[in-house]
């Protein structure tokens, strides 16, 4: 059944030029471009995926905006985070209709705004920010595609921790996040889902050390590359640019006592080696006290 927009909703006006406008619907109001004008009235209470026209005649299909469409629209202080990264972070987090999530970095509210559709109807984002500004625009650009409502908004560091309490993910996007992976232990239930995004190699090796030593297990590191291709059936090629390196994805697990075998593979095999090494030594001195002068 074909979405009927209402009120508030944000729409996509696509033209035949494949160039895009996304608005929030609204009584009264109207859409004015150079190709015409287009009364809010004539969307609302009518379904989408439609073509309507301006009144000078010119068309454009309506459509109801993917995530992806409401994240490339956000206005911006900061880099957001790409919608290829978002999607995959919220499938990571396990994140769906009634699941709690931690935010830390708001920024201006890209990944924000992928949680909040994730978790809603029932769930809850948490979302942190140093500067108020910045948390600020965040809010806006929610209000604007009407999601504000399922986040609580925090402003202030995190170094003093996070106030919420067994919620079942959490995800850093600071500059250091392995200066607070205590807050977050403390934050997440046990088995919840913990991410993080940093852009070199060098964060990826601290946090990873730290995250072993904090006693996260099932850690991973990914990388996640983008290639478009055009969409011409009889002469199929890749689109000139792609979406390359943004950054590199970490996640882990919390776990309860008694978890260490799934920690870090290679910590393991040293420990194991070790163990093997002590094993051997103390073999090599009963035999010396078997032997005897």
């Amino acid at each position: 059944m074909s979405h009927i927009a209402q009120p508030g909703d944000p729409v996509l006006f696509v033209g035949p030029d494949r160039k895009t406008k996304l608005i929030r619907l609204q009584p009264g109001q109207k859409w004015e471009t150079h190709r015409g004008i287009i009364l809010h009235d004539d969307i609302i209470g009518k379904p989408l995926g439609r073509v309507v026209h301006t009144h000078k005649g010119y068309p454009y299909l309506v459509l109801e905006p993917s995530t992806a469409d409401l994240i490339q629209y956000l206005k911006r202080r900061t880099q957001i985070i790409y919608p290829k990264d978002a999607a995959y972070i919220v499938q990571r987090l396990n994140l769906y209709p009634g699941q709690q999530v931690i935010e830390a970095g708001t920024g201006s509210g890209g990944l924000t705004l992928a949680f909040a559709r994730a978790v809603a109807p029932g769930g809850r984002v948490y979302t942190y920010e140093e500067r108020p500004e910045h948390q600020a625009l965040a809010r806006r650009n929610l209000e604007m595609v009407g999601l504000a409502h399922v986040v609580t908004w925090h402003v202030g560091d995190i170094v003093q921790g996070f106030e919420e309490r067994e919620v079942d993910a959490l995800f850093l996007d600071v500059r250091t996040p392995w200066a607070y992976l205590d807050q977050a232990w403390k934050a997440l239930k046990q088995g919840g889902f913990f991410g993080a995004l940093v852009p070199t190699t060098n964060q990826v090796s601290q946090l990873l050390q730290a995250l072993y030593e904090r006693g996260f297990v099932l850690v991973t590191v990914e990388e996640l590359l983008l290639r478009g291709y055009k969409p011409v059936a009889n002469r199929l090629r890749p689109e000139d640019r792609m979406v390359a390196h943004t950054g590199y994805l970490i996640f882990a697990r919390t776990a309860g006592p008694g978890s260490d075998v799934w920690a870090s593979p290679h910590l393991r095999k040293v420990a194991q080696r070790r163990q093997a090494e002590e094993e051997g030594a103390k073999e090599g001195e009963q035999g010396t006290r078997d032997e005897g002068p």
